[in-house]
Parts: structure tokens; sequence; C-alpha cells
């Protein structure tokens, strides 16, 4: 599923012969969607102030959550798929009831525009970012703020957790990418290796590895145990604006301004996660260099442009770039969607 500035959501069908869908509904720019775990709900913010649950299906069955009073900067569902969480330009973020399609709190510390929230894996806690250079850890439970990372070099673009909830990584405006553990507050890492803010992130579903997208035009892939960028992606016409990895790490897909997705696969998914922390054995345990496994994590490490990484063009070294385009089914939105 992507979104678009066009304020519209398209859902594409990746297999033989595929079909796109072109679903139709919020009244400004598209700027989140995001599928529930389980694949029956789509959730899509909006510039138009609003937060939309879509039926995947050909009706357009769609509802509508009001509440905030800017435009809606992200949406995301927690893994039991039966909330939503929204970061808005009001300054605030909101949990919605997916079962009953109501808000069911309000989360309000942020100084400046939220730029993104999500879900750790367990649900019980929001980790959020704002335009006020900070970092926030909510508790889902009391409902209170519980920590603050403070960045004075930029604001982040975004904000994920890794698949163990210990750690959270976030794309900043100021080129960095940086991964916190959460529990001790310390800095893990530390990469500099955009020339430009990075507007995206997402986690490899083994942890190891995470994806970046940048304003300087290129995708890159970091690996967090061995702690260096091993490839830079080029394809894209200008920034880059989001990517993501398919649930089981072996595809990721990436959406510029160009108004163009690239699917892309991995090549390195083959390794098992055994046989990586094998391969890592002995720079784990005679170098101890502050990667995800530490439990104390030691000083900042910072990487540069310097370390050599393999370069992916597409247009020179894959042989079919571009595939036919679908045929295009367009879906209006028909009726409210009654109880999910």
């Amino acid at each position: 599923a992507t979104c678009s500035v066009d304020r519209s959501l398209m859902l594409w069908k990746l297999k033989t012969q595929g079909r796109a869908y072109r679903f139709t509904g919020h009244a400004e720019a598209v700027t989140s969607v995001e599928f529930s775990p389980d694949g029956q709900v789509l959730a899509s913010a909006s510039q138009d102030h609003t937060v939309r649950l879509w039926i995947p299906c050909i009706h357009g069955e769609s509802s509508v959550l009001k509440g905030h009073t800017a435009s809606v900067r992200s949406v995301s569902f927690s893994h039991d798929g039966y909330s939503v969480v929204s970061a808005s330009n009001d300054k605030s973020i909101k949990i919605w009831s997916v079962c009953y399609q109501r808000l069911l709190f309000t989360l309000v510390q942020h100084t400046r525009w939220v730029r993104c929230a999500k879900f750790a894996p367990d649900g019980r806690i929001i980790a959020s970012c704002g335009e006020d250079n900070s970092v926030k850890i909510w508790d889902t439970r009391n409902k209170t703020c519980i920590n603050s990372f403070s960045d004075y070099e930029g604001c982040a673009n975004f904000v994920a957790f890794n698949p163990s909830g210990t750690c959270i990584a976030t794309a900043g405006s100021n080129h960095a990418v940086k991964l916190w553990d959460i529990r001790t507050n310390k800095l893990l890492q530390h990469f500099k290796v955009h020339r430009a803010g990075v507007n995206c992130i997402s986690f490899h579903p083994s942890g190891n590895y995470l994806i970046t997208a940048s304003s300087d035009g290129t995708v890159k892939i970091l690996d967090l145990l061995e702690e260096r960028l091993i490839y830079t992606l080029h394809g894209h016409q200008g920034p880059v604006l989001c990517v993501a990895f398919s649930k089981g790490g072996e595809k990721f897909a990436s959406g510029g301004a160009d108004a163009q997705v690239l699917l892309w696969k991995t090549n390195f998914d083959s390794l098992d996660y055994k046989e990586v922390l094998k391969h890592n054995f002995r720079r784990t345990h005679i170098d101890d260099p502050p990667h995800i496994l530490d439990i104390y994590p030691r000083s900042p490490h910072l990487h540069d442009e310097k370390l050599e990484s393999v370069e992916v063009n597409p247009t020179f070294d894959v042989p079919d770039t571009l595939t036919p385009d679908p045929t295009v089914i367009e879906i209006r939105p028909s009726s409210t969607i009654s109880t999910l």
C-alpha cells in the first residue's frame, strides 16, 4: 500500500498481471499509510486533519476518525491491531480504537509539530518525535511521558522500534541516524552516512539491518552488528521519502518525490540469526563495540562517509528495471465501516 500528495491511496497487487486499486476519500495529501498486522484493515493519515480506516476491498468501505485540528503526519497500528496511534501538527498524539472507531486518549507534551509516533512491539509504550528536537517515550497505561531524548543538532523526522522493542532508531533532519537503548537511555550507535536529511527508516525483521531513505536521493542499508554501511542504492530521481521492509524481510520498497515506488530484493536474508552471530563472535567478544546486543551500551559510535560500501544503481546493475504499468481500478468510498 502506498500514499501520495495526489490525495489517494494505492493498493498494489504484485503477482503476475498485477493490478492497482486507487482509493479516494481524503480531501488533502495523504501523508502515511499502514496495513494492520493481519492485513485486514488499512489506516491512513492526511493533511485534511483526519485519520481513515479502510477495508482493502473493491467496495471502498472506510471510516473517518476526527479529532486532530491540523495535518496528521503519521499513523501506525499496535502489534495486536486493536489500536492506532497518530501524530499531528496540532502538537498532539492520539490513540484510537480500531474496533469502535473512536478516540481513546490524547498525549500532549511536544511543544511543536509531531512528525511520527509508533507503538513498541508489546504495545505498552509509544515513541514519538517532533520539531521541538525531542524524542519522547510514553507509557500507554498511565498516559504519561516517562522519558525524553533531546537532540540539539536537529529534529527527528521518523522513529522506529527494533523488533525486540529494546531500542529505537531515529531519522534526523541533520543527516544522522541514531540508535538509543530505551532501557538505559544510552546512545548506542550514530551513523552519519547521508548528505541530506533522513526521512524514514525500517528495521529488518532480524533486527540486524536498518534501511534508510534520504533527501540526498539514496537508500542505504546499515549492518548494525558490524556497525557499518553495506549498500548505497540509487534509483530515485530526487528525495526518497519512505522505505519499508516486507514482513519476512526478503524485499523492501521505497517511495520518492519522483512519484515512483521501487521494489527491491534483499540479498542478505539467507543468513539466519545464528549464522550472523557466529560470524560476529570474535568482534563481539574481543572488540566490544557498542551494538544492539550490549546490555550496557558504551560510548557513541560515529560513522563517517569514508567507510567502504557497495553502490547499486538499477539503471546499470539490473537488467529489467521497469515492469508494465498495472491496470488501475478506481475505488470511491461507498459506505462507512459498520464494525471491525
